[in-house]
């Protein structure tokens, strides 16, 4: 079998167990690296010898993280054991170690002036999201104008990060400027519709209901400025805004902004509306909520930025004069 059919079988796979394109992506590259690396051998006659020596070098050759080892190793374990029907068994592996990092978070005044510092106005509302509601980036540019609700004050996140959805807080303060957001979204809306062309759409339920993409509530609240080719049916779209734009913005912006002591990218405003929330007295488990942690001791490091975790502790060097 040519490795083009192979590899087109195992995305039909994927597809058919509705992962999502960017797992879709990630694992596909992990597949073709796995057998770049064992000199174009067929996944099927080799296992977990070979998968373990790859696992290895990417640890002691490439230095990777932790997190991307356990991204490859899940590639390949659903190549052997949903896709081939290989089970791989004990690998005998263990991830190489890397402490946990105290996220960077920036304080009022410094997310103040990068915000001013965008110049377009979708920018700038783009980051108010990310610091006000505490999305990722990918979440905050697949919203739809459905997803808003300013009645209760929220926003939904549907297939956020390992399949999950969550409500999470609308700012109040926000609440004109992503009306103006929303007209000009819907605005490019009714000139896509006139050529037959709407934004990308699930593609099970636009074949249900062909006009689906003619509805507000479908519309991206951050549209591309260009048409693409859907990736699943070969369909004319508008998809959302790329997360580089929004990168490519930020980096502009933190310079203008003239902060040079911090590494600042889209999931520092995260980080700094978690820290923020904590410092403002609300408890752990509401602030695990609204970032939709499924363990509470990932939203658990946030303490260490604020220092809770040792809240009250006097130093010895204090006690001297005491």
């Amino acid at each position: 079998m040519p490795a083009s059919q192979f590899m087109a079988d195992i995305r039909s796979q994927m597809r058919l167990r509705q992962y999502s394109l960017q797992t879709e992506k990630t694992y596909l590259y992990w597949i073709r690296y796995f057998i770049r690396f064992h000199g174009m051998k067929h996944p099927s006659d080799m296992g977990s010898a070979e998968v373990t020596a790859f696992l290895s070098y990417l640890a002691n050759r490439q230095h990777v993280s932790p997190n991307t080892q356990k991204t490859a190793l899940n590639a390949l374990a659903f190549l052997y054991q949903k896709f081939l029907k290989q089970p791989l068994g004990d690998l005998g592996f263990s991830y190489s170690s890397k402490p946990a990092q105290i996220p960077v978070v920036l304080d009022f005044d410094e997310v103040t002036r990068i915000l001013q510092a965008f110049l377009n106005p979708r920018d700038h509302l783009i980051f108010s999201l990310l610091y006000g509601s505490g999305l990722r980036i990918s979440e905050c540019l697949r919203l739809r104008i459905q997803d808003l609700d300013f009645d209760r004050g929220t926003l939904k996140v549907y297939d956020g990060k390992g399949r999950k959805d969550r409500i999470t807080i609308l700012p109040i303060s926000l609440k004109q400027r992503i009306h103006e957001q929303v007209a000009r979204a819907l605005s490019l809306q009714k000139l896509d519709n006139l050529r037959q062309i709407g934004p990308s759409m699930p593609p099970a339920l636009s074949r249900k209901y062909t006009s689906a993409y003619r509805s507000p509530a479908w519309m991206f609240l951050f549209p591309s400025s260009t048409i693409c080719e859907h990736p699943l049916d070969g369909k004319l779209c508008r998809h959302h805004l790329h997360p580089s734009v929004a990168r490519k913005a930020l980096k502009r912006a933190v310079h203008k902004a003239g902060i040079v002591n911090k590494r600042v990218n889209c999931h520092t405003f995260r980080h700094s509306f978690a820290t923020q929330l904590l410092l403002n007295g609300k408890d752990i488990r509401t602030v695990q909520e609204l970032l939709g942690h499924s363990d509470v001791s990932t939203t658990q490091l946030y303490t260490h930025v604020i220092g809770k975790h040792f809240a009250g502790t006097q130093s010895p060097f204090d006690m001297l004069n005491s």
